[in-house]
């Protein structure tokens, strides 16, 4: 049944760099794990005589049945150096999926708002609906420090490419010159310009915990009701 969670061992089939700190690594996707886009999984690995596990929204869309992926930060955290250490082909073992952070059409107007690689689960969500020509209308404000630390920038800027029902907005802090995107964190008035429908869309929202915090309490002055929202948190950032 779809969204049964399964555990099994497996290896690190691929390893790519998003940007200077964020990478993305793959797994052969077994035919017993099915997943909707959004949901998460815990993914455990050996970090010297340690296991370590920790929860990661899968970044990979279900129409991509080659392979399962999970996109992070590399901190100074006990995970991430055992991450960077890495190679393909070693051990790692996957359980899931979990999470409710779903969508698979169910809804005409979406509203995406993330920051950082918060943009994971919504990665897979966007590439779901352009591979299976959806036709919720979906519009992403996706926010960051810099351009350069934009991640999967050239990939949604090819899915609104093919997807003429997606939009995708990149703001960012700190602009440099030649940057044509928008400047500054996200705010009230750039959710009624590139969101003119507001009041009927359901949104998603998906960052660092600050950011979500700072989202819910924008959402409610502009009198989105709680139930139009669906939130995922990222711990431990």
């Amino acid at each position: 049944m779809l969204g049964d969670a399964v555990k099994f061992e497996t290896s690190f089939a691929e390893v790519i760099q998003r940007t200077h700190n964020v990478k993305s690594f793959r797994f052969p996707r077994p035919p017993s794990f099915s997943y909707k886009a959004g949901q998460f999984m815990f993914v455990a690995v050996k970090g010297g005589q340690e296991l370590l596990k920790k929860p990661f929204s899968i970044s990979s869309s279900p129409t991509e049945p080659e392979f399962i992926e999970f996109t992070k930060k590399l901190t100074d955290h006990p995970f991430s150096i055992a991450l960077m250490n890495t190679k393909v082909g070693e051990w790692a073992s996957l359980d899931g999926p979990y999470g409710s952070f779903t969508f698979e059409g169910e809804f005409e107007d979406v509203g995406m708002l993330s920051g950082g690689v918060g943009i994971t689960p919504l990665r897979s969500i966007c590439k779901y609906c352009t591979d299976t020509f959806s036709k919720a209308k979906i519009t992403l404000i996706y926010g960051n420090r810099t351009e350069e630390d934009i991640v999967f920038h050239k990939e949604l800027q090819e899915m609104q490419r093919q997807n003429k029902n997606l939009k995708v907005v990149f703001t960012v802090d700190d602009a440099r010159p030649g940057w044509n995107g928008k400047i500054g964190v996200i705010d009230e008035a750039m959710i009624k310009n590139e969101m003119p429908n507001y009041l009927k869309t359901v949104f998603y929202v998906c960052g660092p915990p600050a950011m979500v915090v700072a989202i819910l309490e924008l959402l409610g002055k502009l009198g989105i009701p709680r139930s139009q929202v669906k939130v995922e948190s990222f711990q431990g950032y």
